[in-house]
């Protein structure tokens, strides 16, 4: 990370890019530059097809997923409005948080993890942030061109080709944001019946917000904010470095290798004339989306992705050098306390073996529940308005309302019975065994009734139990209180 000894150098760079000499008097406002656009070098090389390969999985997975069908319905569906989670083959229910809280609890380990072990993986390669600047940024250079025919197009003045280009860009963003709202909302309401409405011109007051939102934000944040979104929304970049150490993997520049820098021609020996490897062309600044220069050392805000590396090694095989003087390296190996091949080594350590220790015994934990949890749940709810009540021949009654649940994607029937107390009778209020449609619920309304000396005065445990009639595996038992007076 930049330290305190890069500060004023910075904020000379700050100023210089804002117009206005190092030497010259300025206030304080005047240290914070304002934003100038960034435009991205376009590079090739082996980082910039892994990133093009993780656009194309995650935007396959995210556009793919809503249409899959499964068992006759959305293969994934989010409805709210029924309380129903469709996860493939599993059903969840709003009981089945405690997946959820695991569920996150996973992804925090695995940030935390892969951070210590390569740094800001996530945020360069598989970032929703990353990943549509991406796509955003290759739309734009099909339409304006590279980075120097985008940077003359915005500077020249307004006329019938650059307008003709501007307005092709954004229907085209505008586009791809409003076809990602609408996969978005396809997650929570069916997405063949949600393309039918939107054909229709008949979408809900709910679904036209939240695709207007979050297409706009898309086109927003991936058009427009870009890089400030990563520099000053997002906190992940305020504390990476509680999860950094001297082993952990992240985009470096070789300074011992590289300086001085300075341009010379191919034929000229760079030792000779006491410099170093670095050329000084710049492409590595060019190609970041972020806009900073990886040579003044790791900063905060360098989301990792690499395209400085693919941008320097291109240069580095033109001129006959060794690639590798912006790279992927650890601190401790640059600075020559293990050799480059040691790196692997280190990156078994005490940080990421507990990361890795704790991350598997979540994961197991939460899917050993998902696979052997009970297909049934069962609520129970006292009748608060009648505590108790006395029948004609003497015995205690109470009224309970129970919700049976069925996990599983096809009808069932069920039983209900009870056990706690001698002499306990249960009274349901409709015939059993009772049905249940697939991945539905039923409630039940039903009485407890138990002679008057089998109980003493307060709350007497007791246990309802629901069973299908087909499997007993398909069985819950609950606890609940019978209370006499």
């Amino acid at each position: 990370m930049t330290g305190p000894a890069d500060v004023p150098d910075r904020a000379a760079r700050q100023v210089r890019g804002a117009g206005v000499a190092p030497g010259d008097p300025v206030g304080d406002e005047e240290l914070f530059e304002i934003r100038r656009k960034i435009y991205p070098r376009a590079v090739t090389g082996l980082l910039a097809r892994q990133r093009v390969l993780l656009v194309l999985l995650t935007q396959f997975a995210f556009y793919g997923t809503a249409w899959l069908d499964w068992n006759g319905r959305q293969a994934m569906l989010f409805d709210l409005a029924a309380r129903k989670f469709y996860v493939f083959g599993f059903v969840f229910w709003p009981q089945d948080f405690i997946f959820l809280t695991g569920l996150l609890v996973i992804c925090a380990l695995s940030l935390f993890l892969f951070t210590a072990i390569a740094g800001r993986l996530w945020c360069g390669y598989a970032c929703p942030q990353t990943v549509y600047t991406e796509l955003f940024m290759w739309i734009e250079r099909k339409v304006e061109g590279d980075r120097m025919a985008r940077m003359r197009l915005d500077g020249s003045p307004m006329c019938g080709r650059k307008l003709r280009l501007k307005a092709t860009k954004h229907a085209l963003w505008a586009l791809l944001g409003f076809w990602t709202g609408f996969t978005f909302v396809g997650y929570f309401t069916p997405i063949r019946e949600l393309g039918a409405s939107v054909l229709a011109f008949s979408l809900g007051p709910w679904e036209t917000f939240w695709m207007a939102f979050y297409g706009f934000a898309t086109w927003g944040n991936a058009g427009f904010m870009r890089e400030q979104v990563c520099k000053y929304m997002c906190p992940y970049a305020r504390f990476q470095s509680v999860m950094f150490d001297a082993d952990t993997l992240v985009v470096t520049y070789d300074a011992g290798r590289g300086e001085p820098r300075g341009a010379r021609g191919r034929s000229v020996d760079p030792r000779a004339h006491g410099l170093g490897d670095c050329v000084d062309c710049g492409i590595c600044v060019q190609a970041c989306p972020t806009g900073i220069d990886i040579r003044h050392g790791l900063q905060y805000e360098c989301i990792g992705c690499g395209a400085c590396i693919d941008g320097c090694n291109q240069v580095m095989a033109k001129v006959g050098y060794p690639e590798g003087l912006i790279r992927y390296s650890t601190e401790n190996a640059v600075a020559g306390r293990y050799g480059e091949r040691d790196i692997r080594r280190h990156l078994l350590r005490p940080r990421t073996l507990l990361y890795g220790a704790l991350l598997t015994a979540v994961t197991v934990a939460v899917l050993s529940g998902i696979l052997l949890r009970t297909p049934v749940k069962m609520n129970i709810i006292r009748d608060r308005g009648l505590m108790v009540r006395e029948l004609d021949d003497g015995r205690l009654e109470n009224v309970y309302r129970v919700q049976v649940m069925n996990l599983r994607e096809a009808p069932r029937s069920f039983v209900l019975s009870a056990r706690g107390i001698d002499g306990l009778e249960l009274v349901v209020t409709e015939p059993q065994p009772i049905r249940v449609a697939s991945a539905g619920s039923r409630i039940v309304a039903l009485e407890l009734r138990v002679p008057r000396d089998a109980v003493r005065p307060g709350s007497t445990p007791v246990w309802l139990k629901v069973e299908a009639t087909d499997d007993a595996r398909f069985a819950r038992e609950e606890k609940t209180v019978f209370i006499a007076r």
